[in-house]
């Protein structure tokens, strides 16, 4: 049982706390200052949507606004075959350039973007959600970050606004994952990208495979073309914030879920022998985070079972149960759950709750296949 106690520790702090201290010396590549490229390169812009008649024309007046030469800028809508009117809407904008790419059949995000990516013209494909408004300059930075040839794919850093237009501030959790990239484009590369806005070479995206999410799929896919896929800190995208827990909690279990199904199905990604540093960031930050609901468990069960022994091992399971007991106590009450010093405990186990329910889905067979953009 001790044995199981440490194992349960260790899990539970490995993905969160020491993987990141394990890559800070091993993240030595040094972002380069941006510099505007001789020639700018021409951009596919693709903007995937299923149903979004209520904000595809605010999506695509942001396009059209965008600081970058017209003609070399296409810009492709990816309706996954939307039946709500938004294609007629998208077909609308023709003349001013935009061009409407519809699956036939509803088959799911990446299929889409599949069928916009054979469609495009342009040397780099740039992804965005119906839901991201992208900055005036973001195409020029995105140039810029390519103007470097390791670079095969660039990642966006995610900014939330309020229903009323105010920027959020930034949460613990989203500043410490953008800590973690920034750590992971310094070393291998990061081993997923922002899904809602990023970029990538063509020959990147040649290989696609529409049952891994786009944002892994582009990762690996620039690891096995001799690329690496980087952060952009000054590169942003805006979202509105899913004001809704309970899809939020459902938008983190379709994550998860499509997560899963990505990497088992790309399981060669683990072979340090191919893959080198990157199987290393692809364990520590994909499979083993994925693992630490069920390490929580090894652990609480293993300081129950030990209390009586040792008075580290009750200390352990006093930490425990206060950390439960503040997660109930936010559960309860909402005014509670405001409290930072809540807030942070109940995000993680309902994070975490997420993550255990994605995983038994996944071991019955359940799979994410038809995509749902979070409403926000």
């Amino acid at each position: 049982m001790k044995v199981l106690f440490w194992i349960g520790l260790f899990g539970a702090l490995y993905s969160y706390f020491l993987y990141p201290l394990l890559l800070m010396p091993l993240s030595r590549r040094r972002r380069r200052p941006l510099q505007p490229p001789a020639e700018l390169p021409t951009i596919s812009l693709i903007v995937t949507a299923h149903n979004e008649a209520a904000r595809i024309k605010d999506k695509l007046e942001n396009c059209l606004l965008l600081d970058y030469p017209r003609q070399r800028l296409e810009i492709l809508v990816a309706s996954d075959a939307s039946s709500d009117g938004t294609d007629e809407l998208v077909a609308g904008y023709a003349e001013r350039g935009v061009r409407l790419i519809r699956a036939p059949e509803r088959r799911g995000k990446e299929w889409a973007q599949l069928l916009a990516v054979q469609a495009a013209r342009g040397e780099i494909l740039v992804f965005s959600d119906v839901a991201t408004t992208i900055p005036g300059d973001g195409l020029r930075r995105l140039a810029a970050c390519f103007a470097d040839p390791q670079v095969g794919a660039v990642s966006s850093e995610d900014r939330f606004v309020a229903p009323d237009g105010e920027l959020l501030g930034e949460g613990l959790y989203v500043r410490y994952e953008m800590w973690l990239r920034r750590l992971e484009s310094g070393a291998a590369g990061l081993v997923g990208l922002s899904g809602s806005f990023f970029a990538a070479r063509r020959e990147v995206c040649l290989d696609w495979d529409v049952l891994v999410p786009s944002d892994f799929n582009a990762a690996l896919n620039c690891v096995r073309h001799g690329y690496i896929a980087v952060t952009e800190p000054t590169l942003l995208g805006f979202y509105p914030a899913i004001q809704d827990e309970d899809q939020e909690y459902q938008r983190k279990l379709r994550t998860v879920l499509r997560g899963i199904t990505g990497l088992m199905r790309r399981l060669d990604v683990l072979n340090p022998l191919r893959y080198g540093l990157f199987s290393f960031q692809v364990f520590s930050h994909k499979l083993m985070r994925w693992l630490v609901p069920w390490f929580l468990l090894l652990l609480l069960v293993a300081s129950a079972r030990l209390a009586r022994e040792h008075a580290i091992y009750a200390l352990a399971l006093a930490g425990q149960l206060a950390f439960y007991l503040l997660v109930l106590g936010g559960t309860l009450s909402e005014r509670l759950r405001r409290l930072s010093w809540v807030k942070v405990p109940y995000f993680f186990v309902t994070a975490n709750l997420a993550v255990a329910q994605a995983g038994i889905d996944f071991l019955r067979g359940k799979r994410v296949t038809a995509w749902q953009p979070s409403k926000r």
